[in-house]
């Protein structure tokens, strides 16, 4: 049975491999047929920057950024980030802190990074 399933990542790809992780967890889970969605909180969205070099496992990170965009993966971040620092042609929302939360209680399974 298909679950509707939140990856959050919120750790700094600077310090951790963890966020390239979820990234890639995430593309599994939409090969599957889970409606899945990914919500970047505080550093985590350096993952869709244009300004990327520092990450970590950052070539790890290119190989799935294309199939991430191609498959239209649906990210949410917070209102507070400027769209305009990231790159790519991603399916992302900015939505309320409030707004997150809740969409984060309404998934079937939450899987946090």
């Amino acid at each position: 049975m298909a679950k509707n399933v939140a990856v959050v990542i919120q750790e700094d790809p600077r310090i951790t491999h963890r966020p390239v992780e979820a990234l890639r967890i995430a593309l599994g889970l939409v090969a599957g047929s889970h409606s899945t969605t990914v919500i970047l909180l505080g550093e985590a969205v350096r993952l869709l920057s244009i300004d990327n070099d520092n990450i970590v496992d950052l070539d790890i990170l290119e190989k799935y950024l294309p199939s991430i965009e191609q498959l239209e993966i649906p990210f949410i971040l917070p209102k507070v980030f400027d769209l305009s620092e990231l790159s790519g042609k991603f399916s992302i929302r900015c939505e309320p802190e409030d707004t997150v939360a809740a969409v984060i209680q309404s998934m079937d399974c939450t899987l946090i990074f």
